[in-house]
């Protein structure tokens, strides 16, 4: 990433130098002309740590239970331990703690986030009658109440949620306990419990998104056990603000998607399928992440905080694409005093295998069905990485067996 020393004393004409004179005139803007939106905050305690903090308290035949932020591998073997009535009772006794635990079997955390999305759903169907609330403050219940009941809807697969705050969740597509292929869909701003999933223009918002590449992951390799996760358990950036512009909130990110990718079945090799911000989810994250972690594929990404694919991890394959109507091109690709997130992933310095993005139109539309760019992602996700289409004129394949 480039920093301070690195430009020294840029002269006026120079690339640093507008470079730098592009990052004022953004943290200018930022400050300034209200792209930031304000994310909602709700009044109360934290139903989570409510539960986190009731479980360290609590027993189970006469012994403690185990710290809940314990490596997946131990917390899996502890869970196998118990008989199936007593792992009943936990779901029962502590629905948002079993339901966000790493190392408990996926059918187990679905069967929890029902309970908890249940309870959460009845507590926001109360609020919608609360008289104390502002009109605003019962609208806000009235969606929320409507999205939990949009997730206990079928026989969806919820394999996170979190009610604080704007909400997160993730859900899976596909059979994840006996998947040999994962795809982790990690999208952008302003992503949260109520734009989890759209009406209008569903491929853009993370369970369309991961839909549809489930649908294409199948089609490509039918034969294959795969499973995608729409992963929006983080606190992404709300709106085009000084946290998009800096890497806090993906460092935060970061800790939780390697935790959720160690938790994955140990036979399955994962690709992260990142989108805009997301993107520096990914960098920041892939530097500890595990050997299972096959391939990075990039859309629109503002940088990856990393001057070089070779920095994301050893032997793992970097793709990044971009459609050439994508407004993310003109953002200035560097880092300077935590501003900004280094290099453009498709510059030729960078190293990233470059795909084609045919058919995207824009920032949001890469995983719209019947586009090259989901073709491609779902290609990568399922191991079929000699049959990408490559951007640019690149040999993008090159090397690959």
């Amino acid at each position: 990433m480039t920093s301070f020393s690195e430009l020294g004393s840029p002269s006026p004409g120079s690339t640093a130098w507008r470079a730098l004179l592009a990052l004022a005139v953004v943290f200018v803007l930022l400050a300034t002309t209200g792209w930031t939106a304000i994310r909602s905050h709700r009044g109360g305690a934290d139903p989570l740590s409510v539960s986190v903090s009731a479980w360290r308290h609590g027993s189970l035949g006469g012994h403690r239970l185990p710290d809940p932020y314990a490596s997946p591998r131990f917390l899996g073997r502890w869970l196998d331990s118990l008989t199936k009535a007593q792992r009943d009772r936990l779901v029962h006794r502590y629905p948002l703690v079993v339901g966000n635990l790493n190392g408990a079997p996926a059918r187990l955390r679905y069967r929890a986030n029902r309970i908890a999305l249940t309870q959460a759903r009845d507590i926001e169907r109360r609020r919608m009658r609360d008289n104390e609330l502002t009109p605003l403050g019962r609208h806000d219940a009235g969606r929320r109440m409507h999205r939990y009941e949009d997730l206990l809807s079928g026989k969806r697969q919820i394999l996170s949620f979190d009610p604080a705050g704007a909400g997160r969740a993730a859900e899976v597509f596909g059979d994840l306990a006996h998947a040999r292929r994962v795809s982790v869909v990690v999208p952008g701003v302003d992503t949260n419990i109520l734009t989890f999933q759209k009406s209008d223009r569903p491929y853009t918002a993370t369970v369309g998104m991961a839909r549809a590449l489930y649908h294409n992951e199948r089609a490509e390799a039918p034969g294959t056990h795969t499973a995608v996760i729409a992963w929006a358990d983080y606190t992404s950036p709300a709106g085009i603000g000084m946290d998009a512009a800096t890497g806090k909130l993906a460092a935060q990110g970061a800790l939780r998607l390697r935790a959720l990718v160690g938790a994955l079945p140990a036979p399955a090799r994962v690709s992260l399928m990142c989108h805009s911000y997301g993107s520096v989810v990914c960098g920041v994250a892939a530097r500890d992440l595990p050997s299972k972690v096959t391939d990075i594929a990039v859309a629109g990404s503002p940088g990856m905080r990393a001057d070089r694919a070779s920095q994301l991890g050893a032997g793992r394959r970097v793709w990044a694409m971009r459609d050439s109507g994508d407004w993310i091109q003109d953002i200035p690709h560097l880092e300077v005093g935590g501003l900004g997130h280094g290099a453009d992933p498709l510059s030729s310095g960078f190293g990233a295998r470059i795909l084609s993005a045919a058919g995207a139109q824009g920032h949001a539309g890469y995983f719209t069905p019947g586009t090259t760019s989901l073709d491609n992602f779902a290609r990568v996700g399922v191991g079929r990485v000699t049959t990408v289409s490559c951007g640019g004129g690149a040999a993008c394949t090159a090397g690959l067996s």
